[in-house]
């Protein structure tokens, strides 16, 4: 998507619009999944995981998203790895490096449906962010829709959709990570987690560049 300026100042703003999925598994291993049908940098799907001793790894497609990404997120290992994501109906498999990660997705329950309900005109501005941001609104605890990251950035993630996570299968480094278990501890990538819960969400990101 294009780029645009901000009211701050004239701060750049970037858009990323997609869909992350939050799971855990009974190792203790949680996966965070990007998967950016549009982006400044194009379509591009990246992963960021935290391993039970608390290791944080990305595996990014490319030098410019891993640098873009890690410049406003913490990890203890960047790595440059081919990641594929392919849908087929309910089902998403994705491949990254080291990490083969399958999942499916049920029906919407009430708050999936009310997202979804809200105009796409709406849903994509900061403010419908900050509306929602808080355990206090349609989001679980530990979500934060708006907040700010390394490099002197500003987030929002304006959230369209939610569907809760099925069944997990998911294999890193040849070992199996486990059964879908609870996103627990939150993770420690940045200023907010995924839902407890595995979810599949939608959501158009706009990112606020530091000067």
């Amino acid at each position: 998507m294009s780029r645009t300026r901000g009211i701050r100042g004239g701060r750049p703003r970037l858009r990323f619009d997609g869909w992350i999925a939050g799971v855990g598994t009974s190792s203790g291993t949680r996966v965070v999944l990007g998967h950016w049908q549009r982006s400044p940098f194009g379509p591009f799907s990246d992963v960021m995981i935290e391993r039970a001793d608390g290791e944080r790894l990305l595996l990014a497609p490319s030098h410019r998203t891993a640098a873009f990404v890690s410049g406003a997120y913490s990890f203890d290992t960047v790595r440059v790895v081919p990641v594929d994501v392919s849908v087929a109906d309910d089902t998403w498999a994705v491949t990254a490096g080291p990490l083969r990660l399958r999942f499916t997705v049920g029906r919407r329950r009430p708050a999936g449906v009310l997202l979804r309900a809200v105009p796409g005109v709406l849903a994509t501005r900061p403010a419908w962010a900050a509306l929602t941001n808080g355990p206090a609104h349609l989001l679980p605890t530990h979500v934060r829709t708006r907040g700010r990251t390394g490099g002197h950035r500003r987030e929002w993630y304006g959230v369209r959709d939610m569907r809760p996570v099925g069944m997990v299968s998911a294999v890193f480094e040849g070992l199996d990570l486990g059964v879908m278990a609870p996103v627990e501890p939150p993770v420690r990538f940045g200023f907010g987690s995924v839902p407890r819960k595995p979810t599949l969400t939608r959501v158009t990101t706009t990112v606020e560049l530091g000067q």
